[in-house]
């Protein structure tokens, strides 16, 4: 989330008044992310908010947006687009495609617990359940064909070590994914992006409370397990200067056992497991690194260090 294209109040008021939300409050610009302008609206009636989109185009939005509302009918914790008096729920503002979205109760965690990731775990699976009978078929964008298309534009960035770890890894996922134990991995529409940051909850009396899963902009079909391998490198590890990515063992247990609560591992997902940490691994240090020296303009945009996913791959293979 960022602000590469400012709202203005009469923009926001025109799309507005396509909806029966009462009248604005406020609004403001939200600074985090690196891939959509979203600002956050209050009116007499919620809080929502809105998203326009800086990349994805009106054809590939109705995938993420339908996804949203799919998982919402079945009870998972997420938000849930707004449909206009025309029933629709893809919308444009300042020329953008845009989205009005219920904003959810709750914080990130920068910190979790294992009873944090215990609760995460088993949210995660049932997202996996509910999406069986969903019907899109938008591929992962930021899966294996963009890190093959995206590697060459980056190598020369890099010195020779760097450059060498990025190139072999990626000839072992390709080798990989040809396998046939790959191609017998559950598959199906994954937020692919469960960090701390992109899930919420409420801290009660009584323990955490899972407000919500956020930002489902890059999802798309992929294999339960990588899904599940890109929460367990984000939320089972330490975040410090120096951190390896090692894996914090009560969180990580905690995490697998929730999930496998809801949705038990079968035998070939447990065999792919640590590749899938390999590749949840390369893929945030292949798009970090193409942010860090492509960058585009933002009025809010601060790229994150790429280092982090590249001493986390190393543990990730060692």
């Amino acid at each position: 989330m960022a602000v590469f294209t400012p709202v203005s109040e009469g923009s926001l008021q025109v799309l507005l008044n396509r909806f029966d939300l009462g009248q604005l409050v406020g609004f403001e610009g939200i600074a985090s992310g690196i891939e959509n302008t979203n600002y956050f609206v209050d009116t007499t009636s919620g809080r929502f908010v809105l998203t326009l989109f800086e990349k994805l185009t009106a054809e590939q939005l109705p995938f993420y947006l339908g996804l949203m509302r799919h998982l919402a009918d079945r009870g998972v914790a997420c938000p849930r687009p707004m449909a206009d008096r025309s029933g629709s729920i893809l919308h444009t503002c300042e020329a953008k495609p845009a989205s009005l979205a219920t904003r959810l109760k709750g914080q990130w965690q920068p910190d979790p617990t294992p009873a944090h990731c215990r609760i995460l775990g088993a949210a995660i699976a049932a997202s996996h359940l509910a999406v069986m009978d969903y019907q899109g078929s938008q591929p992962n964008l930021r899966g294996l064909s963009w890190w093959q298309q995206t590697v060459p534009q980056i190598l020369p960035f890099l010195n020779s070590d760097q450059a060498n770890l990025l190139k072999n890894e990626l000839k072992a996922q390709t080798d990989f994914m040809a396998t046939a134990a790959a191609k017998h991995l559950p598959r199906g529409a994954v937020h692919a992006d469960i960090f701390r940051d992109n899930v919420l909850f409420e801290e009660t009396a009584a323990g955490p409370e899972l407000g919500g899963f956020i930002d489902f902009y890059f999802a798309g079909v992929d294999h339960f397990v990588f899904d599940l391998a890109v929460a367990v490198n984000d939320w089972c590890i330490t975040h410090d200067a120096q951190d390896r990515g090692e894996l914090l063992t009560e969180h990580r247990d905690a995490l697998l056992s929730g999930y496998e609560s809801i949705r038990p591992l079968s035998d070939v997902e447990r065999d792919a497991w640590p590749m899938m940490l390999r590749a949840a691994a390369y893929r945030f240090w292949v798009s970090r690194l193409y942010d860090w020296y492509l960058p585009r303009n933002a009025t809010m945009l601060t790229p994150k260090d790429p280092g982090h996913f590249e001493r986390l791959l190393r543990t990730r293979q060692s």
